[in-house]
């Protein structure tokens, strides 16, 4: 995988953690990209700035801090709203603005965005030069293949948005019909890189460094989007990249490493939500982080009763000191 240039960012990587509402928060992006990602983007920013006042929706727009290019997605179905949107967050530290027309949930397509855009290609052309000429960084899109089987326009729009100067193309290879069910089809991905000359990422089921050569070599994207399989396992980044460029396998992390990891991303959550929301919100993470490891369902179900920060990060140690013990027969070598 060569190089990935977005406008003037020349990525270290062509890896990008897509953006997840509830889920790329900036603790999260920060470790992604420390674990080897070439790119993350925020979750998604609603156009409707009547709505940024909203404490979810404030913190959703925290940038400070996050490693460059910062790119930040933006959603919503009237042109000049995500105009004003991608503005707004160009002055709040945005280096990239991401439309998204792929998300597939019923409280977004009900309201004439993200996927659901995409029935509508006179709009998607209206949307895309409004946002285009409202800022001076690059825009790039997040799409589907279409709106549903009968209705693929995914190569049309990829034109439309190569003709309006998008920058880059991220391509979830499934219909909004399709949701996440069912086999990504890489071949409309790579019916769609051979029709532009801009850059094209591809997304869906990318879930292992095996399957990420597959889908490059299958679709000849530029780069790959990894959503869901990043979840509770940050590290699939600096998997994939090792693989890539080495064609070898990195060993998987030890236990050790994964408390590691996992101790100092809950550290990261209390601190940006507070103590509340941030325990709340370490829940899902600690779920996925443990779910392959014996014993996970019975402490998920403990775990999720607990209400402190320190109770919360105590029950981690000691859920590995277990792990630990009955690996070597003794609790040693335990992370602090």
């Amino acid at each position: 995988m060569s190089a990935v240039r977005i406008g003037p960012y020349t990525l270290l990587n062509g890896l990008i953690l897509a953006p997840m509402a509830g889920v790329t928060d900036q603790p999260f992006r920060q470790l992604c990209k420390r674990l080897g990602a070439g790119l993350v983007v925020s979750e998604m920013v609603t156009s409707d700035m009547s709505l940024w006042n909203t404490r979810k929706s404030r913190l959703r727009m925290v940038h400070e801090g996050d490693p460059e290019p910062r790119s930040v997605q933006i959603a919503g179905g009237d042109a000049q709203m995500l105009a004003e949107a991608a503005r707004a967050n160009v002055e709040l530290g945005a280096q990239i603005i991401d439309i998204n027309m792929g998300c597939p949930a019923k409280k977004v397509c009900n309201k004439a965005a993200g996927s659901a855009l995409l029935k509508d290609e006179e709009l998607v052309t209206d949307i895309l030069h409004a946002v285009v000429a409202a800022v001076d960084v690059p825009v790039t899109l997040k799409i589907r293949t279409g709106w549903d089987r009968a209705n693929k326009n995914g190569l049309t729009v990829a034109k439309i948005a190569e003709q309006a100067g998008i920058t880059a193309l991220a391509v979830h290879g499934r219909t909004r019909a399709d949701l996440y069910t069912g086999v990504a089809e890489y071949d409309t991905i790579a019916a769609i890189k051979q029709a532009v000359s801009i850059p094209v990422f591809a997304n869906g089921d990318i879930d292992s460094p095996e399957k990420a050569r597959y889908v490059l070599d299958a679709t000849g994207a530029d780069g790959l989007l990894i959503g869901r399989a990043a979840q509770g396992r940050p590290w699939i980044f600096r998997e994939i990249d090792h693989f890539l460029r080495t064609g070898e396998k990195l060993p998987a992390p030890e236990l050790i490493e994964v408390e590691r990891i996992l101790l100092e991303h809950l550290a990261a959550l209390h601190a940006f939500y507070g103590d509340v929301m941030g325990v709340r919100i370490a829940r899902k993470h600690v779920g996925w982080y443990l779910a392959t490891l014996p014993g996970a369902r019975e402490f998920r179900a403990h775990f999720n009763r607990l209400d402190g920060t320190e109770t919360q990060c105590a029950n981690v140690r000691e859920f590995f000191a277990e792990r630990y013990k009955s690996l070597t027969g003794d609790g040693e070598g335990v992370a602090a």
